[in-house]
């Protein structure tokens, strides 16, 4: 008979184990179906959108610039205006501009799409005289058929036009149209790029257009004031931008998509709402290779952007080189992201980042979409005056951010004075950019290399810290930072040794960390459109109990707190150990609040709130063990579990696990509260006469007493069941 009891106990023993197991991986697979639910069903972000459109074969090459003579001329007629504006040049370029007037009033043009029209060969180059032009013609709303034009709308309102609807009616959008037009080059003779503007006066969504134009190539003038972008360069396979300025538009200020053998330089870009420089969906022609590439599909250089949203960034940004430019006083100084469907080449990867100053990216324009300038009409909102309208969510303060990509290099760059971090890295399910093949959904955020970097110091080597060097989700492998990161959260990152692709202490985390997930998620519920900034996210203002992490933290910490209490309370109450730990406990739960309250500033206070609550599992688990066994042991692991997650956030992040162990320490202890409660709610019936009560333990069913639980249990100090004297009940 005992044998056999021996074998019911070890079969149920295994019977329960198996029952934990189902059960652990049934409530893994609801939270993260319960996450994955919330992302779907978070607003879709605004960008660009486009019309199905293809790379380019490749065969093309960047275009060299063309001197000697113009083909055509454009230039205005008011001659004391011309007089007045090339007043101070120089005196070689006041008198060629002088010649080129005579020669553009004899057969010249008045506007820029009529010299454009007139081009009827490969190879032509337009020269634009000095002034202001508007593009007259070109500025009146639509009519007859182009006011009827059948297509899809975006989700900004635009029409998403075809390119032989483009050529129908090339004004619909445009204020200059360069459709087809192949090796063009547009250049202002002026001595900078300010002497030649042109203003769509927020009449137009883009300003200029280069539509299927290979080799098109754009020097030395302005481009305004757009409902979109200024200067639009489109399935292009070869293109340059030489010492351009664009401005003041509700998007972008540069907007390159789906090209290839492209090179920015010696740009400025300011006032966007955006980006004042984007190269989306650049040719992916380093898809499944590793660090080392043949080419880049786009060239950045020499070109500044500043009091944008942010300066660069690039939805499916792949195979782009940057290096030697600077993007200071925006938002943010860069982005890359696979966050946006429609967009070829997702997702992202290959950015290559050296050699750029990346500095007081800290402007925050959230406050004109609070007070409703973002909702005036563009022409009214104050664009000139330093207004910006931010187009998505955007963590201010932040140098580089790269929301889902992969294989991007950022080493050797100046990244100092923000307010908020240096590197920002997240993870981007493939749902949101419309991927549902499942072997994708994790396929973001792998082998990005942060090395070699100038973090909180100017190139004079003045100290200009930044609050935080690093801040990262948690998600990928492969990933890797520089030795001296200072603040960092985590605490503890994988490092990058002297090859790239050596990474110390790699990891291969399926999922972010919790509260960061939950964070990013609060924070995507922003819509400019409707002037709603998300309660809870401090990228928006957020303060102390506002922010979500702070109310996570809080509200976890009271269920905690009530329910070890109660538990210690009626079970554990004379056992001096338990109560010692149960009070190290409710100081690890106040300080996960304080620190969750210095998420903007790591500090050790987090992985000490939970080596204490830890401490607290582990010590109340063990004296359970004479009544409760398993969940006794249950409490054990879970104690374990949070030690283990103290590690991996302070020491080392543990290699070898699809997940953080926050993840596995959160489905537990939702277990846990619901076990205790039930535990320390439960009151065990009185010992009845015959129990043999010297072994001072009690069982779950109630043929015993429990230490300390009811009020009236006769105990030692220790905590210990004394015996009853002969005749007592």
């Amino acid at each position: 008979m005992l044998r056999e009891g021996v074998r019911k106990d070890e079969q149920c023993s295994t019977l329960t184990r198996m029952s934990w197991t189902r059960r652990f991986v049934l409530a893994l697979s609801v939270v993260l179906a319960a996450l994955a639910g919330a992302l779907l069903a978070a607003p879709g972000a605004q960008a660009h959108e486009e019309r199905p459109v293809t790379f380019p074969d490749g065969s093309g090459t960047v275009p060299q610039p063309r001197s000697g003579e113009p083909d055509l001329l454009v230039c205005k007629t008011d001659r004391a205006d011309f007089a007045r504006r090339i007043s101070g040049f120089p005196a070689p370029v006041k008198a060629r501009n002088l010649a080129l007037l005579d020669r553009c009033a004899r057969e010249g043009y008045r506007h820029l799409q009529e010299a454009v029209d007139a081009v009827d060969r490969p190879g032509m180059t337009i020269a634009v005289l000095p002034g202001l032009y508007e593009e007259e013609p070109s500025l009146p709303k639509p009519t007859g058929a182009c006011a009827a034009l059948k297509a899809p709308n975006s989700s900004l309102g635009y029409q998403i036009l075809s390119f032989e609807q483009q050529r129908q009616c090339p004004h619909n959008q445009n204020l200059v149209a360069i459709l087809g037009k192949k090796n063009l080059q547009i250049e202002g003779t002026g001595a900078s790029r300010l002497d030649v503007v042109f203003d769509a006066k927020y009449q137009k969504l883009n300003g200029i257009r280069a539509d299927q134009s290979d080799g098109v190539y754009f020097r030395n003038f302005t481009a305004q004031r757009t409902t979109f972008n200024s200067l639009y360069v489109l399935a292009a396979d070869g293109f340059v931008i030489d010492d351009v300025l664009t401005r003041w538009n509700d998007e972008y200020g540069f907007l390159t998509f789906a090209s290839d053998h492209g090179l920015y330089k010696n740009c400025e870009s300011y006032g966007n709402g955006d980006s004042g420089i984007y190269p989306g969906s650049a040719s992916n022609i380093n898809d499944g290779r590793g660090y080392d590439v043949p080419r880049y599909s786009i060239e950045i250089t020499g070109c500044r952007s500043h009091h944008n949203m942010v300066g660069y960034s690039g939805t499916a940004g792949d195979s782009v080189w940057v290096h030697d430019n600077e993007f200071d006083h925006n938002m943010g100084g860069a982005s890359m992201d696979s966050a946006f469907p429609g967009h070829p080449g997702l997702p992202q990867n290959h950015a290559r980042f050296e050699r750029n100053l990346i500095h007081d990216n800290n402007q925050n324009y959230y406050p004109y979409v609070a007070d409703g300038t973002c909702a005036k009409p563009p022409v009214d909102r104050g664009y000139e005056r330093g207004v910006v309208c931010p187009q998505i969510s955007m963590p201010p303060g932040t140098g580089i951010i790269t929301a889902g990509g992969n294989w991007n290099l950022y080493e050797n760059n100046w990244v100092y004075g923000h307010q908020r971090a240096a590197f920002y890295l997240n993870a981007v399910p493939a749902f949101i950019r419309g991927e549902s093949d499942r072997a994708k959904q994790f396929d973001t955020s792998h082998h990005n290399r942060y090395a070699d970097n100038h973090l909180g110091v100017d190139k004079a080597g003045n100290s200009r810290p930044n609050r935080t060097d690093v801040w990262w989700d948690g998600q990928g492998s492969g990933n890797c930072w520089q030795s001296d990161a200072g603040a960092a959260s985590p605490g503890a990152l994988p490092g990058c040794g002297e090859r790239r692709g050596d990474v110390s202490g790699d990891t291969d985390r399926l999922v972010g960390e919790p509260v960061k997930l939950a964070q990013l998620l609060v924070c995507a519920d922003y819509n400019v459109q409707a002037r709603r900034l998300p309660a809870g996210c401090d990228w928006y203002g957020a303060r102390g109990l506002q922010r979500v992490e702070t109310q996570i933290a809080l509200g976890s910490a009271l269920v905690l707190a009530l329910t070890g209490t109660a538990l210690w309370w009626r079970r554990l109450r004379g056992n001096r150990l338990a109560g010692l730990a149960t009070l190290a406990g409710l100081a690890g739960l106040t300080l996960d609040v304080v620190g969750s309250t210095l998420a903007l500033t790591p500090t050790a206070v987090p992985a000490l709130a939970l080596l204490l609550m830890g401490v607290w599992w582990t010590l109340v688990g063990l004296a359970l063990r004479p009544t409760r066994p398993v969940f006794a042991w249950t409490t054990v692991a879970l104690g374990a579990l949070t030690l283990l997650d103290a590690f991996d956030k302070a020491v080392l992040m543990v290699p070898g696990i699809p997940l953080s162990p926050a993840w596995f320490r959160l489905l537990l202890g939702v277990v846990w509260v619901l076990w205790a409660v039930i535990a320390a709610g439960t009151r065990t019936p009185p010992t009845t006469p015959g129990t043999d009560s010297d072994s001072g333990t009690g069982t779950d069913s109630g043929t015993g007493t429990e230490p300390g639980a009811d009020s009236d249990s006769d105990l030692t100090p220790a905590g210990e069941a004394r015996p009853r004297e002969e005749g007592t009940a």
